[in-house]
């Protein structure tokens, strides 16, 4: 298995990206080698001031980086030699198994999109965020910002991404499927959430439990995953990431709060395309590039992409 590693991307990079790989790889397999893309004199330099040894790390250098204030299709098309461009490049080629970075988001969709696509049958990625629960466990949300508007169908089939990745990834049986509402009754909300209730409703493909609320979301016993469309649900993630915050500055510690923190969970991947691809935040630290780095191994050794694949092919 090969990760390949934006080192670049992200406020912080790449100081604390490498060391988030360093610490990466002394937890994953001896089989499992980290390819870092990026500048490698910088690479260098900060592999020399911190004492570091790269040369168990193969380095792609790359002569420019996209920005995070870049426009995402243009420089994506201008930066032929960035770390991103290079990354899918070698993803698209199969040199690679997966790629992940905490840089310029747009960027990483256009890539994804334009260079890797959607899986035969998906209209729509979309992108994930664990919800934790009280009872230690986590529930999976989705889209949280890939497309702010969306369709019926594309939520019928978020349920179908939610299912195979929970499945797949958290090893959850038979995962149950709800509709975020603002009401639990199938003619409550939108004419959208209404129209993606009844497509949803007939759904035979994964669980579909039906509506439920805003303040059902990180509650013992509801739904495994819930959908939405990117809209609702970067909003919702956004409030999660605050209220952790708002804990913080108030100087209270608390173990489920803590969980809240995006750091423990690295990044997201984009479900429904045919590689797997996982974007971080951009002020990801160590612990985050750490965790980013585990989670695509994780997902690509679920093997999620062909999973898809094969659940649409029997449809």
């Amino acid at each position: 298995m090969i990760i390949g590693i934006d080192i670049m991307g992200g406020d912080y990079a790449p100081d604390r990206a490498i060391k988030g790989v360093i610490e990466a790889s002394e937890l994953l397999e001896d089989s499992v080698e980290i390819m870092l893309f990026g500048n490698k004199e910088r690479i260098d330099q900060v592999c020399e001031a911190n004492g570091f040894d790269i040369s168990k790390f193969t380095v792609v250098a790359t002569t420019s980086v996209i920005e995070m204030n870049d426009h995402p299709s243009k420089s994506f098309q201008e930066k032929q030699d960035s770390n991103i461009v290079r990354g899918f490049k070698m993803l698209a080629a199969g040199e690679i198994d997966g790629f992940a970075s905490a840089g310029n988001t747009g960027a990483m969709l256009v890539g994804s999109m334009t260079m890797i696509k959607t899986v035969p049958g998906i209209e729509r990625p979309a992108i994930s965020s664990p919800l934790p629960r009280i009872d230690g466990n986590d529930g999976l949300l989705l889209d949280v910002g890939i497309y702010p508007d969306t369709k019926p169908e594309n939520l019928y089939q978020f349920g179908i991404l939610g299912s195979i990745y929970a499945s797949g990834v958290s090893h959850k049986v038979d995962p149950s499927v709800g509709l975020l509402n603002l009401g639990s009754e199938p003619g409550k909300g939108s004419l959208l959430a209404k129209s993606a209730y009844g497509l949803m409703s007939k759904a035979t493909q994964y669980n579909f439990t039906g509506n439920m609320e805003g303040s059902d979301l990180f509650r013992n016993g509801t739904a495994d995953v819930v959908v939405t469309d990117g809209f609702t649900g970067n909003v919702v993630l956004k409030q999660a990431e605050s209220v952790y915050r708002l804990m913080k500055k108030r100087d209270i510690d608390d173990a489920f709060f803590n969980r809240f923190n995006f750091d423990q969970y690295g990044g997201t991947p984009v479900l429904g395309i045919n590689k797997p691809v996982i974007i971080g935040h951009g002020v990801s630290k160590e612990t985050a590039f750490k965790n980013m780095i585990i989670h695509t191994h994780d997902v690509i050794k679920a093997n999620i992409s062909q999973q898809i694949k094969e659940f649409l092919s029997h449809e």
